[in-house]
This record gives structure tokens, sequence and C-alpha cells, in this order.
């Protein structure tokens, strides 16, 4: 017996990126997905430091690695290990760091730091 599939059936694998030549930079209708992207000044240099650089949480990923590693070299006369918005970016990249463990994805090997040293 022949095998017969319905379209959508099945075996069909896909990467569909927001970027694509079908869709507007700000936003389009594609089937039934609404996908916005914003407005950008430069949706070809945003596309490309998507595609070649690294997505958005990459990015952000790495800035927040930088940003800890600038906190942990201040002097602790400067107070930063009691400020509201310092404690939220420490637990926030602890639980970054704790999905990529349950994950298996790398993260940032510091060095030497103030808190390993002290």
């Amino acid at each position: 017996m022949p095998i017969f599939k319905l379209p959508l059936s099945g075996d069909v694998v896909q990467n569909i990126s927001p970027f694509t030549a079908f869709m507007s930079p700000i936003g389009s209708q594609f089937g039934l997905i609404n996908i916005t992207l914003g407005k950008s000044s430069a949706p070809e240099v945003e596309s490309d430091v998507l595609s070649d650089v690294g997505t958005y949480g990459k990015q952000i990923g790495q800035i927040g690695d930088a940003l800890l590693v600038l906190i942990e070299r201040m002097p602790k006369s400067y107070g930063l290990d009691d400020e509201p918005a310092i404690i939220a970016l420490k637990q926030m990249l602890d639980e970054v760091t704790k999905i990529k463990t349950r994950h298996k994805r790398p993260k940032l090997q510091r060095a030497h730091t103030h808190e390993t040293t002290a």
C-alpha cells in the first residue's frame, strides 16, 4: 500500500526567520502568524548583526557578563553590593547561568574576581 500524506501532515523541517524578503521591516502578515519586527533605522544592518554576530540574547548576555566583571573589580568602598540594580542584575545573571547549566550550554568562565580572591 502506498504512503499517503496530506499537505502539512509530516516530515517537514523549516527554520523560520522573521528577516526574510517576504516581510517588511515593520512587520507583516504571513499566513496565520503575525510577526511585528518594530521600526528600525537600518533593518539590513540589524539583520546582518543577528545572523553574523549573534542573537539579541547572546549580545545582551555578553554585555551582562562584561558588566559583572567590571562590578566585581570595583572597590568595595563604592558600596555597589547594596545597590538594588546591581543585586537584581546579579540575580538575573545567576538565573541565566542556572538555565545554561541545565541545558549544558557554555557559560563565561571568569578567571579572577574579587569574590574568589577575597
